[in-house]
């Protein structure tokens, strides 16, 4: 008896932050929100969000997107900051200006874009050059 009800439980606060746009949809406007989002459909505008970003093979978004982290099969123009990692499939065609903190790309994506590394900005602004791998010290 309780068993059940925790699980219903779990179950909705698990699908209770998840926005879906499902494909053959277009929406235009500037979104905010603190759960993920899957996006199959079109999106034209900005997002800006805390949550993981998981744009599907027939997604598109057009515009900024602020996030944590983002995992591209579809197709993005414009501009994208990410704290954390942006994973890029094979299928995946990336246009415009990134800042990421880590990017994982599979052989085949398109990524043509000026990227900059969160890692790399810090070191920029700490010395103005950045040192050789071999030259770190702990």
């Amino acid at each position: 008896m309780f068993s059940e009800n925790k699980k219903e439980k779990q179950m909705a606060e698990s699908t209770s932050n998840q926005n879906i746009i499902a494909q053959g949809t277009k929406l235009v406007g500037d979104f905010n929100s603190e759960g993920d989002f899957r996006i199959d459909g079109t999106i034209e505008g900005n997002i800006k969000t805390s949550g993981k970003v998981v744009l599907g093979r027939s997604g598109l978004i057009k515009g900024t997107l602020n996030g944590t982290d983002a995992y591209f099969e579809g197709k993005f123009s414009g501009k994208l900051a990410l704290s954390g990692t942006l994973t890029l499939k094979s299928s995946a065609h990336v246009e415009g200006e990134v800042v990421a903190g880590k990017l994982a790309v599979e052989p085949g994506a398109t990524f043509n874009v000026t990227c900059i590394m969160k890692g790399a900005v810090k070191e920029m602004n700490n010395g103005g050059q950045r040192k050789p791998e071999t030259e770190k010290t702990a």
